[in-house]
């Protein structure tokens, strides 16, 4: 389960990135290209936001996370990069 929660918060990470550089890049030069992109990104980007939340919930039990742990992993996925921190330090030794 714990590997599983790994590769999530990787592909959350990586999903929430290329939504912001969707936004941020593509939005002012290509209108059109934008909304094309805009519903796969966003869709596949919340499914692995509710993925990512529901799997940290699961692990904490396994992990024996206190609820301080717990709140800050799930904080990170709203932050960009936080998934990644959150893989570096909570999920280094899988």
């Amino acid at each position: 389960m714990l590997k599983i929660f790994k590769i999530t918060a990787v592909l959350e990470g990586i999903s929430y990135l290329v939504l912001f550089s969707n936004m941020l890049f593509i939005k002012p030069s290509n209108f059109e290209l934008y909304h094309t992109l805009l519903y796969p990104i966003g869709m596949s980007h919340g499914v692995l936001f509710i993925a990512y939340v529901l799997l940290a919930i699961l692990v904490k039990k396994s992990q024996k996370w206190s609820l301080k742990t717990l709140a800050i992993i799930l904080a990170a996925s709203l932050i960009p990069f936080g998934a990644f921190y959150v893989e570096k330090k909570y999920l280094k030794n899988v």
